[in-house]
């Protein structure tokens, strides 16, 4: 058996940049990845890299001229091909970047663990085992697929990884939950001229945003040819001659939705499956995520878990961040954890973006807090007109008696930039009025910043 000082289960963001770091203070490291297809991770190679290149690749079809249905999936194909050859490209980067260092042993296979020290590794050449003095689990997330009958049995139900392998437009299309991935993905395809229908089984839209951002996102996306049906159970799927057909119930009445191609976006959970965790004594909770404290450590004192697996926020920078607890923690002072990692913005990258950081309206109001509100129209900021249609709604909280800024939400464009700024401003203490009287470059989108914190 071959020891190593570190062993990694899982190639993603915060296992990848840990494994470099590692190795430039010297210590040997094995690197383990059960697919050939993952080196990189999920963002990588099946979430925000081919996702946003297909999402810009819309974006440009939108804005185009208009094309039959034909030109369209003639496009459409080409994109899928741009994005494909991208992902291949940065996934060979990525795996060099470890195999060709010679500090780093990259094993594709399996792994499991027979102790808290002892990895078992299953490759297409045989089983393996290895040791590592610390190990680390970065094995992300999966999709979590509903107990739908006929989802085993249809050619034509797909999940947010194999859509993305689909390379020709479908016509009509259904997705199946209105979260914030199903709808990405509905704007992209409506961009790209599918007939786009969200079918959601609660009686409201993202019902994590304030009602009135809601409302916008909804209109904005109705603007674009998206159906929203709400309240929606999903009872089955069955392959016709021409597609797939949804039988689903509303409100007490049962009916069938024929379509080409069905997306499930019905959220993601931890890959835990397979890795054997009791004999490394590592413990999960009862959403399958593995237990940690504010330094990442499981039960088991040599070993850490980073990433998704881990039942947080699900961004490829929060495992990113991980990594900086983990590498603070074996070279420096250990100061840096979770709890004092400060706001985390997030943005969904429908048209136009939805950007969000700290408290929204409802939770501050909930909590009892003193705030004051400050909204915007987009239609009324001249960087968003030169763009494009000008929509959505720019949104502050803040405490009436500190200045301090709780929260905000960004619907409209570049909000995905803009947002980063209001959640550095957050962390550090800056007021309102500080970030209200900052200077900004004109015409952009941050100078709308000087009106929202005034």
């Amino acid at each position: 058996m071959k020891k190593y000082d570190a062993v990694i289960i899982g190639f993603g963001k915060g296992g990848k940049t840990l494994a470099a770091e590692l190795a430039a203070h010297q210590w040997s490291v094995a690197m383990v990845e059960r697919s050939d297809k993952m080196y990189g991770g999920t963002c990588i190679n099946i979430g925000c890299i081919p996702t946003k290149a297909l999402i810009h690749s819309a974006a440009l079809a939108a804005a185009g001229h208009p094309l039959t249905f034909d030109q369209r999936r003639a496009y459409y194909k080409e994109s899928v091909a741009a994005k494909t050859a991208l992902v291949d490209l940065l996934r060979g980067k990525n795996y060099h970047k470890l195999a060709d260092n010679p500090l780093i042993d990259v094993y594709t296979g399996e792994g499991r663990f027979l102790s808290p020290e002892t990895v078992e590794v299953k490759t297409a050449g045989g089983t393996l085992q290895i040791g590592g003095k610390h190990i680390v689990i970065n094995t992300g997330a999966e999709t979590a697929l509903p107990p739908i009958p006929g989802i085993a049995e249809s050619r034509r139900v797909y999940t947010s990884t194999s859509i993305m392998e689909l390379d020709r437009l479908p016509q009509r299309l259904v997705i199946v939950g209105g979260g914030y991935i199903g709808l990405e993905f509905a704007s992209m395809y409506a961009s790209f001229g599918s007939q786009v229908t969200v079918l959601e089984g609660f009686p409201e839209l993202i019902p994590r945003e304030d009602r009135d951002i809601a409302a916008s996102v909804r209109e904005v996306l109705e603007k674009q040819g998206i159906e929203f049906r709400l309240n929606v159970r999903v009872n089955s799927f069955r392959d016709t001659a021409e597609g797939v057909s949804i039988a689903v119930s509303q409100e007490g009445a049962d009916s069938e939705i024929d379509a080409d191609a069905v997306l499930l976006a019905t959220g993601r959970r931890p890959a835990t499956a397979g890795l054997n965790l009791p004999a490394a004594g590592v413990r999960t909770n009862e959403r399958g995520a593995i237990e940690v404290d504010e330094r990442l450590h499981t039960l088991a004192p040599n070993i850490y878990a980073i990433g998704d697996v881990t039942g947080g926020l699900q961004f490829t920078y929060i495992s990113l961040d991980d990594y900086r607890i983990v590498r603070d923690e074996l070279f420096a002072d250990g100061a840096r954890t979770t709890a004092n990692r400060g706001p985390v913005a997030y943005s969904v990258f429908i048209a136009p973006p939805l950007s969000h950081v700290g408290l929204h309206e409802a939770e501050a109001r909930k909590a009892g807090l003193d705030i004051r509100v400050t909204k915007i129209a987009v239609s009324t900021i001249p960087r968003a007109r030169i763009l494009g249609p000008a929509e959505g709604i720019f949104k502050a909280v803040i405490d009436a008696k500190t200045d301090l800024i709780l929260g905000c939400t960004l619907f409209g464009p570049e909000s995905s930039e803009v947002i980063n700024t209001v959640a550095l401003a957050m962390k550090h203490g800056i007021t309102a009025r500080e970030l209200s009287d900052s200077v900004y470059t004109h015409p952009s989108m941050s100078e709308t910043l000087n009106d929202l914190f005034a």
